[in-house]
Formats: structure tokens, sequence, C-alpha cells
């Protein structure tokens, strides 16, 4: 009898754990960067579609300081990974990113937002920054659809350290910048 009350106890309390989301950047930093950028997209989307304007006010006047970081770290993550063009990324990937969720949404059709309204509820009713970062980490809020932290191919990785090395190739000609 002691056995099974301890293999309930146990049970409980992993099930009461939360459940991490699928992991898809080498660094954790990122990873959370991508979560959170995906939670703002979701509740855009669902402001927007449920008439909750006043509540992703809420949440954006709340969490303003941790999202003015979290997209300085998702725009150098794109300025790193694609110089030049990492604005232009940076800008296909949130709109790639609500699109996706805006999908999701009209999937669901009239149980979206009673059924994805109470994420509201849930990030206005977190103590600290610290319980929002948890609470990313455990909803899979990036669509598989939409793939963040990708390897880039052999290529681009040459050229993106040539660069950072300070050689770039002109036309055939090796050109070091001094």
């Amino acid at each position: 009898m002691r056995r099974l009350l301890s293999a309930v106890t146990a049970l409980t309390v992993l099930s009461a754990q939360p459940v991490l989301a699928e992991r898809q950047c080498a660094s954790l930093s990122d990873q959370s960067a991508f979560e959170l950028q995906a939670l703002r997209s979701e509740l855009m989307v669902l402001a927007t579609g449920c008439h909750e304007d006043a509540r992703y006010n809420a949440f954006i006047r709340r969490y303003q300081p941790d999202l003015q970081a979290n997209e300085r770290m998702i725009s150098s993550y794109f300025r790193h990974r694609y110089g030049r063009a990492g604005q232009t990324e940076h800008d296909r990937f949130v709109t790639e990113l609500a699109n996706a969720m805006s999908r999701q949404g009209s999937d669901m059709g009239a149980d979206f937002c009673p059924h994805n309204g109470m994420m509201f509820n849930e990030v206005l009713a977190l103590q600290s920054s610290a319980e929002l970062q948890d609470y990313v980490a455990g909803k899979n809020l990036i669509p598989a659809s939409i793939e963040v932290c990708t390897p880039m191919t052999a290529s681009a990785a040459t050229v993106h350290r040539e660069k950072a090395r300070g050689r770039v190739r002109a036309k055939g000609k090796q050109i070091t910048r001094r």
C-alpha cells in the first residue's frame, strides 16, 4: 500500500510541473526570446480577433521593459545571423509568426476566443518577469510551420565567418578590410 501511495504521490508531483515547450535553439536565451515573441504575437492575435485590446495593452504596459529587451535580443539575433538583411528577415519572421497564429485562430473558429482568452488571465496573474519566462517555457506557442534557430547552410556560414574576420570576396577577389 505504501508503494502505491508513493507512486501516486510521485506521479502527482511530476504532472504538476510545467512541461517545457520543444526546444529548437542551441542557446537557451535565444529559445526564450523566440518563445516570448510567440506569446506576444498570440496575444496580439487574441486582442485583434477577440476584442481584447484593453487586456493586451495591460500586458504590454506590465511587461514593457521585458518586451523591449526581448525585441532588442531578437533584432540582434537576426542582425548577427543575416547581416544587412537582418531587419528584413526579422520583419519576415514577425509577419509569418502573426499569420501562423491567425491561421490557427481561424481554424479553431468560434472556439478560439473562449479557448485562448484565458491566456490573458494567466499572464496578467503572473507576479514577475521570471514567472513570465517560466510561463512561455511551459507553453508550446511557436507554430510547427515556423522555424526558429535553424542551422545556417555551409555557404552562408562561410560568408558569415569571412565577414566576421573582415574579409569579403568581391568578383572573385579577396579584399581584407583594415
